[in-house]
Formats: C-alpha cells, structure tokens, sequence
C-alpha cells in the first residue's frame, strides 16, 4: 500500500498533486462547517420549537430562548412587520454555511476534472517521448482518474451536507414563523 502511494506520488503530475491537495482542504474545510452548522441549528432548533410550545400552552409570549424574543422585547406594541423583520434575521443567520457547502458541491467535480485533464496530457506527452504501449497508457490514465474521483467524492459530501442543513434550517424558520403567528392571534 505505501509503495503504491510512493508510485503514484513520483508518477502524478505536480498539478494533479495540487488538485489532490486542494480537494483535501475543501474536505476539511466542509466537514468542519457541517458540523459546526449542524449542532448550532440543532440546538436553535430545540430552542424554537420549546418556545412554540410554550406558546400554544398558554404563554403569553416568546420564550426568552427564542430569537423572536429580541424583536419582542424591543417594541411595546409588536406588529406584523417587526415579527417579519424578526424572520428576516432569523433566514439570514440560520443559512450560513449553506452558500460554502454549495459552492463546494458545484465546483469539486470539476477541479478534479482539471487535474485528471492535466494528468492525462502528461500521459500522453510520455507517450510522444517514449515507445508507447498500452500499459503505459492506462497506467497515466487510471493514475489521472484518481482526481476526478477525488472531486466526486467531494461533491457527494457537499452536497448531502448542503441538503441536510437546508432542511433543518427549513425547520428553524417554520418554528418562527408558527410563533410570530401565534404572538399576532394573541394579540389581536
């Protein structure tokens, strides 16, 4: 196994070293907003639907919890618009990190594709330079593949990542949204 890792090493192109290396840091990268993303709107989301809860038991508004309870507590009277202002912000906070995840999904592939690209233009430089055969051939390009690989795997994680955040965060605002119309049925 190492002396395959070796081999691949000493034969890939540098470029293709480069794109394994990047792609490597986008998987650090994504893991680590998903995970970051994924326990912080986990918790809102206990957070958001105790408050609702609390609501439809009899409370007679937010809990203090809940992130509508900023745009309560600032305003006497609360209105329509404020509740609207409160989701608003709500949105925008709860959907950070879906834009690097997307990002991710979309561009991997094709930063992989580059690299296989470059790898297999090296290939064939070889080839020119060299009597030909068919093991050397599929050698560079069974080596270059690697990268395309490499970038679909990426985009896999990225964009299942990006699914699951976006549903919960889907989850999020209709929590606020359910409160903002039951702070409103109150007080009307």
């Amino acid at each position: 196994m190492i002396n395959n890792l070796i081999d691949f090493y000493l034969k890939s192109h540098p470029v293709t070293l480069g794109v394994l290396i990047l792609l490597s840091i986008y998987f650090i990268v994504m893991n680590w907003v998903f995970f970051y993303r994924l326990f912080y709107v986990n918790n809102w989301l206990i957070k958001e639907e105790n408050s609702l809860e609390s609501l439809l038991l009899g409370a007679s508004s937010v809990s203090g919890e809940s992130f509508l309870s900023y745009f309560v507590k600032t305003k006497s009277n609360v209105s329509k618009e404020i509740l609207d202002l409160g989701i608003l912000a709500a949105t925008k906070e709860v959907t950070k990190g879906l834009s690097t995840l997307s990002i991710f999904a979309s561009t991997t592939p094709f930063i992989g594709l580059f690299g296989t690209v470059v790898s297999i233009l090296d290939t064939f430089t070889h080839i020119g330079q060299s009597t030909g055969s068919m093991s050397i051939i599929s050698s560079g390009v069974s080596d270059a593949l690697v990268a395309t690989a490499a970038g679909i795997f990426v985009a896999i994680f990225a964009y299942t990542y990006h699914q699951i955040l976006k549903r919960k965060s889907s989850e999020v605002i209709g929590f606020i949204r359910m409160q903002s119309e039951a702070v409103l049925a109150r007080k009307g």
